[in-house]
């Protein structure tokens, strides 16, 4: 797991957790995301590609970030994601955390509106199309929490 620089503290703990589906090997859409979202002000931990569904729960009961980042750009991100969901979903524990996954979720590079309706419901909290950073940012930024002293 990689996470932002200074994480490595136990007492700072990462803000969000991202993740590559389990059958989506690409690196570059994680590292740029990860960049996107320390720039906004989050502490990440990035369990990087191919993340086992339950290497995901565990890290999320573990580390219990605010916001959890679900990418893919291989096209399988729809049916990873909403096996993963479900399993996230099915842990009281991680009630209150945020979920989003995004990217390339399906095969033929279309908007379906039947899968973002499938994901929503199955527990995802926003479901962005690939070419919807902006609106990504956006909801990055409103998410951030800083401490005040």
């Amino acid at each position: 797991m990689n996470s932002s620089p200074g994480t490595d503290s136990p007492s700072v703990s990462p803000s969000v957790l991202l993740t590559g589906t389990s059958s989506d090997a690409h690196t570059w859409n994680l590292v740029y995301l990860q960049l996107v979202l320390e720039e906004v002000g989050h502490t990440v931990a990035n369990l990087g590609p191919c993340a086992p569904d339950e290497l995901v729960v565990r890290s999320c009961l573990e580390l219990r970030p605010r916001l959890v980042v679900v990418s893919s750009v291989n096209g399988h991100g729809f049916n990873d994601g909403l096996r993963l969901i479900r399993e996230l979903r099915a842990r009281p524990e991680l009630a209150s955390a945020t979920v989003v996954i995004g990217g390339k979720l399906g095969t033929d590079g279309l908007r379906n509106v039947g899968m973002i309706r499938r994901l929503t419901a199955a527990g995802y909290d926003r479901v962005f199309d690939d070419g919807e950073l902006p609106a990504f940012r956006s909801l990055a930024a409103r998410s951030v929490y800083r401490a005040v002293s």
